[in-house]
C-alpha cells in the first residue's frame, strides 16, 4: 500500500535536502501549529512510535509516516507531498530554505459496507 506521492517540484528540493543531510523520513501527524505540517528529518534521528503507520515511500524510497491517531482520519486520503514558499517547521530539514513542504490530498473511494 502507497498512500503517499509527490510533486515534482517536491522530489527536487527533497533531493537538495538529502544532498545536505542524508537519507531523511517523512512525519505527518495531527498536531497544531508545526506538527501540522509534514515533518523531514534524518532517518537515524528519528524514533518511529508503535502508534505510527507507514503510509509509503517516495520515488526515491524516502519512507513518510503518520501518527496513528491522525491516521484513523486520514486513511481513506491519499497524500501528495507538494512545495510552497515558506518556512519549514521548528525542527525539520527544510526549515531555513525559504521554501517548505505541504501536504495535499485527495479522496479515496470508501468501500460501501453495505455491499462488502
Amino acid at each position: 500500500m502507497n498512500k503517499v506521492t509527490a510533486t515534482p517540484d517536491a522530489m527536487a528540493f527533497l533531493a537538495e535536502i538529502v544532498a545536505d543531510h542524508g537519507p531523511v523520513l517523512f512525519h505527518q501527524s495531527g498536531g497544531c501549529c508545526d506538527g501540522s505540517s509534514p515533518m523531514c528529518y534524518p532517518r537515524g534521528e528519528f524514533r518511529i512510535g508503535d502508534g505510527d503507520v507507514l503510509l509509503g515511500r517516495l520515488s526515491d524510497d524516502t519512507p513518510v509516516y503518520i501518527g496513528g491517531a491522525q491516521y484513523e482520519v486520514w486513511k481513506h486520503t491519499d497524500l501528495i507531498l507538494d512545495v510552497v514558499p515558506g518556512r519549514g517547521g521548528m525542527f525539520s530539514l527544510d526549515n531555513g530554505r525559504e521554501r517548505r513542504f505541504l501536504t495535499r490530498s485527495t479522496v479515496c473511494a470508501v468501500p460501501d459496507e453495505a455491499s462488502a
